[in-house]
């Protein structure tokens, strides 16, 4: 399944694969948001370096993009922001964890605000 797989490369100290950031997002380990286990990861504090701001992707929540993905072959931020809307309201950026992720993964590659699917998948 995919969050073995997941599992697996998220280690603390990963870089997140971001299509525009200009820091490095990184995975800190595993914690809970929104009442489940999730994937944290740090983002960069632009007015105090010495600090991070800290946001995470439930499991519930990989799972749903990936059935997205197998199903329609794409993730997109409009599906997003519709489909997780919780995740969502945590900020931006969760979007694009989620697709550097499966990018980590080699399940998709970005193009043009499109996390679009390569042809494996872990089923």
């Amino acid at each position: 399944m995919i969050l073995e797989q997941i599992e697996k490369i998220a280690k603390s100290g990963t870089v997140i694969p971001k299509p525009m950031a200009k820091s490095d997002f990184v995975i800190k380990g595993w914690g809970k948001r929104r009442g489940e286990v999730a994937l944290i990861y740090r983002i960069p504090n632009q007015k105090n370096p010495g600090f991070y701001y800290e946001k995470g992707i439930a499991k519930s929540e990989f799972e749903k993009a990936y059935q997205q993905i197998l199903n329609n072959n794409n993730f997109s931020r409009e599906w997003f922001n519709e489909n997780l809307q919780g995740c969502a309201k945590e900020g931006d950026c969760n979007f694009t964890t989620i697709g550097g992720i499966f990018e980590l993964l080699g399940l998709v590659e970005y193009k043009r605000g499109i996390y679009q699917k390569k042809m494996i998948d872990f089923d």
